[in-house]
Parts: structure tokens; C-alpha cells; sequence
């Protein structure tokens, strides 16, 4: 990477890889664990296995009766393998750019990608002790497992800010991360995952879908989620007959939220009577109350600009609970006050 062209290539080559979905290159894979473990200096694993998600490889390694438990793989060698070269080669570049070129790098490379994920990243580990952990006991030893994984795809962050062709010291981290997913290095044992079979989400890069899975792998191991927001699998399926009584009697805040948006707060509010608590010249405000939960306020305000056919759109801006005045909800939406909100033209 010498400029701002190749910086943005190789970025967009890397987010492809983090959100590649479908059969991992099993023999790239296998052949990159290999090339990390002799590059940092330690003998090729015995054996390399495959599971077929994060969750069945910590099953796998979970199980201290198991044909790989403690004992028969070895100590984690996760700091020999990725920890060390990693810092070694931001050392490397740190001292080779100075802290103003190599935080212009990071900024056109692995900041672009940093948020989504480590987002998704740690919705899979919040995912797995939701899912495996039943006491305190196996949520401590799961999350000391989840600390030996390397992330695979999930690293693309930070592996687009190096060098990762061949000779590099990050070229065997950086072919499995394009090939496969998660896995876990032992002195005697290699456990790699299989990509995601599925992947959705919305604008903003969190996990979003209204009729299955967000996240699936070819086990059955799944997340699922609105708009980033953690649902039950079952959730979504009736998100399709609600009513304002069903949401009204949901417990769990969070999910009433959800389906609000689901079912539009504009269709909310006609649907259940509500009036406005203040009009100006800004739009209308309105509150729904909600048991349990801060109300939901929100401003109705209309494009003064017409559509192609004449009529003209109206939107809804949700505001905060102590907002008073459609101006000041609106001026909040600007990040000003309502004093200083004075639009030369509304659109």
C-alpha cells in the first residue's frame, strides 16, 4: 500500500473477506495455520480440525473428557501465533512512519473497518455465553476459551494496515482469515470454523433481519437481531400481527422498542387515539407513554418540498422523553437548542 488508491483497494478486498459467507478454502486454510505456526517458530500442529462454527469448537474444546481436552492439545500458543507478530509488525511500522503517518494509515485502512467487526465479533461471544453457559462456573471457563481464538475473517481490520503478501510475518494469519473463520492454536492441535452460511444487515453494518437468522453457520448456531438489537429467535415471527395491545403488554423494554419500529410509531399513534401535546410552526409533537419504560416522543414534520405528484412527505423524528415543544425536538435533531434553531429554509 503506497497511496490513497491501493489504501482503498486492499480496505475493500479485506471487508469482503470479514463479510465472505459460504465454505471456507479448507486447503488455504489449512496450509495458512501452518505457515503462522512455523513463522513464529513453533512446530506444525498435529492434527487440524474443522468444526462447523464457534459454538461446535467450543464444544469440542470444551470437553475436559473429551479426545481434545487440556491435556491432549497442549497450552494455547495464541501469543506466539498472532499477539506477538502482530505487535512486532505495528512496532515495525509505527517506527517506519512516525505517529502521524501510521495514524494516517490506520484511518484509510483498519479504522474503516474496526467497528463492524469488532460489533459482530462480539455479539458471537455474547451469542455463545448466552447460549452454552448455564452458571457462573461455564461462562468463566467459556470466556477463557474465547481468549484463545483467533479471529480469522473478523481480524481484517487489523490485517489490512500490514503487509500480509507472502514472506511477512502475518502472510499465514492472513490467508486463513481470507478463507475461513474463527479457530484456536495449540501446541498439538489447530481447531478452525467454517465461515457464516449467512449474513445480514442494515446500512450501518449491525446485524438486521425481520424473517430469520441475522447470522447462521452450517450447524444450526444462530443469532438473530433487529437493527442491531438482539431478539429471540421466535420474536421476529410474530412481528407480522402485531397490534398495539401486544405491544403494550410486552415486558422486556427492549423488545417493545423493536416493535414499535416494526410496526411504525405513525400507524402506533393513530392506532391507539393518541392526541398531540404541542404544535408550532416546527411540526407536531406527540408522546406515547409506555408502562415500565420512558415514553416514546416523537415529531411529525412536513417536506416543504413536494414530491414528483404534488403531495408532500411527511416524516417522524424520534426526540428525547423531556422534550417539550415540536421546535425543541427538532432543533434537537440539528444538535442546537431551540433558541438558536433558525432554519433559513425548511426542507
Amino acid at each position: 500500500m503506497t497511496d490513497r488508491a491501493g489504501e482503498a483497494d486492499g480496505t475493500d478486498l479485506w471487508r469482503a473477506a470479514a463479510a465472505a459467507t459460504g465454505a471456507a478454502d479448507r486447503e488455504a486454510a489449512e496450509a495458512g495455520v501452518r505457515l503462522a505456526y512455523t513463522a513464529a517458530g513453533l512446530p506444525e500442529p498435529e492434527r487440524i480440525l474443522w468444526a462447523d462454527s464457534p459454538r461446535a469448537a467450543i464444544l469440542l474444546l470444551g470437553d475436559p473428557d473429551g479426545e481434545w481436552g487440556p491435556g491432549a492439545r497442549g497450552r494455547s500458543v495464541r501469543e506466539q501465533v498472532r499477539s506477538l507478530p502482530w505487535a512486532a509488525e505495528r512496532d515495525r511500522l509505527h517506527a517506519e512512519l512516525g505517529p502521524r503517518g501510521w495514524g494516517r494509515r490506520w484511518a484509510l485502512t483498519g479504522a474503516r473497518l474496526w467497528q463492524n467487526t469488532e460489533r459482530l465479533a462480539e455479539r458471537i461471544r455474547a451469542g455463545l455465553v448466552e447460549t452454552l453457559a448455564q452458571d457462573p462456573a461455564e461462562e468463566s471457563a467459556l470466556r477463557l476459551l474465547l481468549l484463545d481464538a483467533v479471529l480469522g475473517q473478523h481480524d481484517a481490520a487489523w490485517l489490512c494496515a500490514f503487509d500480509t503478501a507472502a514472506g511477512s510475518p502475518l502472510a499465514g494469519l492472513a490467508a486463513v482469515a481470507r478463507t475461513a473463520g474463527w479457530w484456536w492454536p495449540y501446541e498439538r492441535l489447530a481447531v478452525v470454523c467454517e465461515r457464516p452460511v449467512e449474513l445480514h444487515r442494515d446500512e450501518a453494518g449491525r446485524l438486521d433481519r425481520a424473517d430469520g437468522p441475522a447470522l447462521a453457520f452450517p450447524d444450526g448456531f444462530a443469532l438473530h437481531a433487529w437493527r442491531g438489537m438482539p431478539v429471540p429467535a421466535g420474536f421476529l415471527a410474530g412481528l407480522g400481527e402485531l397490534t398495539p395491545e401486544r405491544i403494550r403488554g410486552e415486558e422486556n423494554a427492549e423488545l417493545r422498542r423493536v416493535m414499535l419500529e416494526h410496526y411504525g410509531y405513525d400507524r402506533y399513534l393513530d392506532a391507539s387515539g393518541a392526541e398531540p401535546v404541542h404544535r408550532d410552526e416546527a411540526g407536531v409533537l406527540w408522546r406515547i407513554p409506555l408502562p415500565d419504560d420512558e415514553d416514546v416522543v416523537m415529531v411529525e414534520v412536513v417536506n416543504s418540498t413536494p414530491e414528483p405528484d404534488g403531495t408532500h412527505r411527511t416524516y417522524w423524528l424520534r426526540v428525547p422523553p423531556d422534550t417539550r415543544t415540536a421546535r425543541q425536538g427538532v432543533a434537537w435533531t440539528f444538535g442546537v437548542d431551540a433558541d438558536t434553531y433558525a432554519p433559513l429554509r425548511e426542507t
